[in-house]
């Protein structure tokens, strides 16, 4: 357990996708379902955090689509599979959010801004994002995370080489199943 963590019932877990549900594709995009290919462990990890928090949504940037590499059509399929997978499972997540626009439109729904967190709490009236945890592998994450009033759960890859702010996270786990293990 993880008391500074803080996990109520209005706890909300927001998780980024690429690199922390899926193996993140180095310099492109998941394009298509045949691309998709969960990280080992994602299953066991969302059993246990979903015995944790009451509401598990997914935030994840996808400027593939502004960049026209892939249609919103073709996002909504890969999602659609994911959360099949996810319920054959037994696993519920409750929402995804996803940013199309390109990083230079600077979005308010586009990590780091909180867009995506607020559309979370407009639909979800009972979370509080000062009691909800962001789980990401990525800076822009963090500072998502960070920007909405959430504790930040970081995970570190064996190939990641750059260094980061620390003040963004409060933990640092190797995958999504060390973290949920650590909340058992």
């Amino acid at each position: 357990m993880i008391p500074e963590l803080n996990i109520q019932q209005n706890s909300c877990l927001f998780l980024d996708r690429d690199g922390v549900i899926n193996k993140r594709l180095m310099d492109g995009y998941i394009t298509n379902w045949s691309d998709f290919v969960f990280i080992d462990g994602v299953f066991e990890a969302l059993n246990i955090l979903q015995q944790q928090f009451n509401t598990i949504v997914i935030v994840t940037n996808q400027q593939g689509i502004g960049k026209g590499l892939y249609t919103i059509e073709d996002l909504n399929n890969i999602h659609n599979n994911m959360l099949q997978e996810f319920e054959k499972n037994n696993i519920h997540i409750h929402a995804v959010f996803f940013a199309p626009q390109l990083k230079s439109e600077n979005s308010d729904m586009r990590k780091p801004a909180i867009g995506m967190a607020l559309k979370a709490k407009q639909i979800f009236k009972n979370i509080s994002l000062e009691n909800s945890v962001m789980v990401g592998d990525t800076i822009s994450d963090m500072q998502f995370g960070r920007n909405a009033a959430m504790k930040n759960i970081f995970i570190k890859h064996e190939t990641d080489k750059e260094k980061y702010d620390e003040k963004l996270i409060d933990f640092t786990f190797n995958s999504l199943l060390s973290f949920a293990k650590k909340l058992e």
